[in-house]
């Protein structure tokens, strides 16, 4: 009796955890529904300084999805929301025709952005001050990129204790064939393109001097735009400016005004007094200021009575086969194409293509159905950071392509790399792998042995393939000669600038230039802007949330269950594995 009422006990103990749990759950969904009902919308004062501290990341588009932020000095976490560069371009577009807007005061202590939404920030700001409107730099310390854009203003200021050094543009590649010698772990590279550099780290001890070459010119034309921009805007020569970059002149505030990098050296509060005088007051409570976030609330809203919409895509991330949300997967975008193309009230699309490439097969899905849009619709493609590889086959169809100075584009080039872990498993992990096949090759790509020559030519031959495929690809979408595409592909990498020249892209620009052009292809002059994939609220990733729970806990009572998750998660499609890819990601500092 005393063992079934501890059952009863346990049970009902167990029951009221879980209740609590549930009313938890609840209560959080619900404030999470409340605080997405709030409507208000932020007033615009009749005279207002349009405020951009940049606090939050810059990336291709906005979300309220939170992005983790660690501070390795202060060892503090946190998070910050994402802002698109589209909505601060627009935002930054609406103020410079909008009466109430005085002008600009930029904060750039905490820019955090990629490469071409630096240009095309600093695009945005320029248009500003030729609408007439003066725009204010301030930090207390300029990264490079944040006095690339700091350049653009007409005023820029730095904190006396500041610094504002400039070193140039740098790339760094860790090659691994000696560690992958020690542990026994042997690479099998195949591919078509002399510059095509993917995985030869893993082959090599250092940069061919094909890659190296072209490296060197895409650094040359990202650092060739920063100091054409900077020496425009500030009046000091290329020359001049390459010159202290060199000798490392720049070390204190004090070096950055001498040179003319800033107009001059001060703390906040003087900052305060500078920023009165041109708004008109003497008084700090009558300098109203405005942040972007609340300016974009109260101005760009959508008018939902316009019935011509421009579309613009996002393919943000590696191309893949199959379903998903983090990349550009080719069953979500089949279907979102298919979408737009039957919407009536679209008119034209702008792809914003940010991706380093990935599947073959998955950009060879996705050109098909672009193909089709085409026949309909104009499509322009706007290139981000990357275009690269796979992210440029599925731009090369595009009826006109916008990039970027800074833009990494091109990789015409396919590879397919296999791995032989037989050595390692042994050497390290004490562990033998035996293999009973049907036929000679069934286990072709395994890990666990060489390949022989008939495998190597096998696989050779598919790649040959797919490299024909995707110069025939371009010729075909550029209008090119097909040994012209085959002379300026071979696996190269371009900067937009040298994309523009040799025929790659047929326009300077970013989104903002890209929409103009797609909606005056269509002939529309008035419409609205529609972004795909949609963006699924806070809201319903928190339902997703609460019914992943229930699947999370099946698991954790079910350690075999586990296991298999894990195991499937580790598995690989070996179907194919030709990729048409960026061999590495390019970060600035």
């Amino acid at each position: 009796m005393k063992n079934f009422l501890k059952i009863i006990a346990g049970t009902f103990i167990g029951s009221l955890l879980a209740m609590v749990l549930g009313i938890l759950i609840l209560i959080s969904i619900i404030g999470s529904i409340a605080s997405l009902s709030d409507k208000s919308t932020p007033v615009v004062p009749s005279q207002t300084v349009l405020s951009l501290d940049f606090a939050n990341p810059v990336t291709e588009r906005t979300s309220d999805e939170m992005m983790p932020d660690f501070d390795i000095l202060s060892s503090e976490f946190s998070s910050k929301k994402q802002i698109g560069i589209l909505d601060i371009v627009r935002t930054i577009e609406t103020a410079a025709s909008d009466p109430s807007v005085k002008f600009i005061y930029m904060n750039l202590d905490k820019l955090d952005a990629g490469i071409t939404h630096l240009e095309e920030i600093r695009a945005s700001l320029k248009r500003f001050r030729e609408s007439g409107k003066p725009i204010i730099a301030y930090a207390d310390n300029y990264s490079q990129g944040g006095y690339y854009i700091a350049s653009v203003a007409d005023k820029v200021y730095l904190n006396p204790a500041g610094t504002s050094t400039l070193t140039g543009v740098t790339i760094s590649t860790l090659f691994f064939k000696d560690l992958m010698e020690k542990l026994g772990v042997e690479v099998e590279l195949i591919r078509h393109g002399k510059f095509k550099a993917a995985a030869e780290q893993f082959i090599s001890n250092k940069m061919s001097a094909e890659n190296r070459e072209q490296l060197q010119a895409y650094i040359d034309a990202v650092w060739n735009t920063w100091t054409d921009d900077i020496s425009e805007s500030r009046g000091i020569s290329k020359e001049r400016i390459n010159e202290m970059t060199d000798r490392l002149e720049i070390v204190t505030a004090q070096d950055a005004l001498s040179a003319g990098l800033v107009d001059a050296v001060m703390f906040k509060d003087e900052l305060l007094d500078t920023l009165k005088h041109l708004f008109g007051t003497e008084k700090d409570e009558e300098l109203k200021m405005i942040s972007l976030s609340k300016y974009k609330k109260a101005r760009l809203k959508v008018n939902f009575k316009e019935k011509n919409r421009v579309a613009v895509l996002y393919a943000n991330g590696e191309i893949v086969m199959g379903s998903g949300e983090k990349n550009i997967a080719s069953d979500n975008f089949r279907n979102l194409l298919t979408r737009i193309r039957k919407d009536s009230t679209i008119k034209a699309v702008v792809l914003r293509v940010n991706s380093p490439g990935g599947s073959a097969q998955s950009s060879d899905i996705i050109d098909r159905e672009l193909s089709l849009l085409k026949a309909e619709k104009p499509v322009v493609v706007s290139m981000g950071d990357y275009a690269a590889s796979g992210g440029y086959w599925i731009s090369a169809g595009a009826d006109r392509i916008v990039t970027n100075n800074s833009t990494l584009t091109g990789s015409i080039g396919v590879f397919s790399m296999a791995i032989n872990a037989s050595k390692a498993l042994d050497k390290h992990l004490f562990i033998n792998a035996e293999t009973v096949n049907t036929n000679k090759h069934s286990d072709l790509l395994s890990a666990y042995r060489p390949m022989d020559t008939e495998e190597i030519k096998f696989v050779q031959a598919a790649v040959e393939k797919i490299y024909t495929q995707f110069i025939n690809l371009v010729s075909q979408g550029r209008g090119m000669d097909l040994q012209k595409v085959d002379s300026i592909g071979q696996g190269r990498v371009w900067s937009g600038y040298d994309a523009l020249r040799i025929g790659l892209a047929d326009e300077k620009g970013g989104i903002h230039e890209a929409i103009l052009t797609a909606a005056s292809m269509s002939g529309t002059e008035n419409y609205r802007i529609v972004e795909y994939p949609v963006i699924k609220s806070q809201l319903d990733r928190i339902m997703e949330q609460f019914g992943e729970s229930s699947v999370t806990a099946a698991y954790l009572s079910n350690p075999l269950g586990l296991l298999k998750a894990a195991y499937s998660g580790l598995r690989t499609e070996k179907g194919n594995r030709n990729l048409a890819r960026l061999p590495y990601n390019i970060y600035f500092n």
